[in-house]
């Protein structure tokens, strides 16, 4: 979502030409006359950037920019003056003010300093978020849910983000393996220090080498100087290899030794280069299988497989469906500035029965689309997707209250077995029920109780 901007100036003509120009370049704009004015708008409206003439009637621009920074510190200024007062604007970078500009005012110039201090407050917000990741310890508040699933999830996390061991992510796309991986970083004793995601299958074979090892001057045509690899950006903090099952064979040999020695030697270099970087990698695919194929080596997936996280699908936790569902209205509202307050009962029973094969990404994605097409504060079954819709319509439900409950209750205890790997005895105690009773519930609702049997 673009900045908003307000312009304060006692010019009518400034006033209204910075506007027309902002605007057309897609920034939400508003205009004052007047200081005490402009401070009554900032004390009751989010305000990104504020330009204003130094020199106004009343108070002044100087002195807006004092009183504005003790109600709203995250709002950007950009002082405007003549030249022969360029001493006033130096005196407001001093206070406060993030740029100055001369009048009279050359608009490419106004649009270039405007797109520098978007792209500033951008990575500003991200290095915020990123000290609150660290300072907060937790580091995992973008993996929503409460299901015992997703519990589960968080408990490894506790217990694995302490140590320096390699770890292993596993589950279908969708599920959130990176989140995973970050909670676990900034949860380590290298929180202080970079994270940094490389996706092994969408660098090409011949260059993932120089990538990850990097390379010296000359090795190759087109090295025309050293360049450090990810392996060396990253040194002191976490790699997040993703997507680790389509890293080539030959590749997958080199990474093993930079592994075992934490040492690598850069394309065309000589000398080993040290690198301290703790290994979490990620896949989709059953690595254990492709050790059997041939197509992925024994020796590092036992390398990288120390610790194993297995990420529960969408469909696995469907507990979750309604707290993700509105994190993501409200996630979406905020950058498309609507207001919904509610997702009514049809939608949600849609959302929650639909069968997620994109997992969260695809929920996110319809999500992002209802808000869109939502005419009110409410999201109604017509803002879906057409294909969850036609699902939701194609599906039988009982009409008797009893008939309900009992196909409520088969479906939960299927899902609970499932997620406990078929344990019966893990599955009662989620349950809270005794196992003589789980036994009972099985046979009596016809519950897959096997692997085999499993026909969600």
């Amino acid at each position: 979502m673009l900045m908003k901007i307000l312009i304060v100036d006692d010019e009518k003509t400034i006033r209204d030409s910075l506007q027309l120009v902002l605007s057309e370049e897609g920034y939400q704009t508003q205009t004052s006359s007047d200081g005490f004015e402009a401070l009554e708008i900032i004390k009751n409206e989010l305000i990104d950037v504020v330009i204003t003439d130094i020199k106004m009637p009343n108070l002044d621009g100087m002195e807006l920019l004092n009183q504005a920074s003790k109600i709203s510190p995250d709002t950007f200024f950009i002082v405007m003056t003549a030249y022969a007062s360029v001493n006033s604007a130096i005196e407001a970078l001093r206070n406060g003010a993030y740029d100055y500009l001369i009048k009279p005012i050359e608009f490419d110039e106004i649009l270039v300093r405007i797109k520098r201090l978007y792209n500033y407050r951008k990575l500003s917000q991200e290095n915020k978020s990123l000290r609150q990741h660290i300072s907060s310890g937790k580091g995992y508040q973008d993996i929503i849910g409460e299901s015992d699933a997703i519990k589960k999830v968080f408990k490894l996390i506790n217990q694995v983000a302490q140590t320096n061991s390699n770890i292993l992510i596993t589950g279908k796309s969708g599920t959130g393996k990176e989140l995973v991986a970050k909670a676990i970083h900034y949860n380590s004793n290298k929180k202080d220090n970079i994270i940094l995601p490389v996706n092994c299958g969408a660098i090409s074979e011949n260059l993932i080498e120089s990538e990850l090892f990097g390379h010296k001057k000359g090795a190759f045509t087109g090295a025309v100087e050293d360049k450090a690899g990810l392996f060396k950006v990253a040194d002191g903090g976490t790699l997040f290899l993703d997507e680790i099952g389509d890293l080539p064979l030959n590749m997958q040999v080199k990474l093993l030794r930079a592994i075992e020695d934490k040492k690598f030697i850069p394309v065309g270099g000589i000398k080993p280069v040290s690198s301290d970087v703790r290994i979490i990698a990620a896949t989709n695919q059953n690595l254990y299988e492709k050790t059997l194929s041939g197509d992925f080596r024994e020796d590092l997936f036992y390398r990288l497989n120390v610790i194993e996280i297995a990420l529960p699908s969408l469909n696995e936790r469907k507990d979750d469906i309604p707290l993700l569902v509105n994190h993501f209205v409200e996630k979406y509202c905020n950058e498309m500035g609507k207001k919904i307050l509610r997702v009514d009962t049809e939608a949600t029973k849609a959302l929650i029965n639909y069968s997620w094969r994109g997992g969260v990404r695809e929920l996110e994605n319809v999500i992002e689309r209802a808000v869109i097409f939502a005419s009110d504060d409410t999201i109604q079954m017509s803002n879906l997707t057409d294909y969850i819709q036609n699902d939701f319509n194609s599906q039988k439900f009982p009409d008797s209250l009893k008939d309900a409950i009992k196909n409520f209750e088969r479906e939960h205890i299927a899902s609970v077995i499932k997620n406990h790997n078929y344990s019966k005895e893990e599955a009662a105690k989620v349950l809270s029920i005794g196992l003589s009773s789980l036994y009972r519930k099985i046979e009596e609702l016809d519950i897959p109780s096997k692997p085999n049997e499993d026909n969600y």
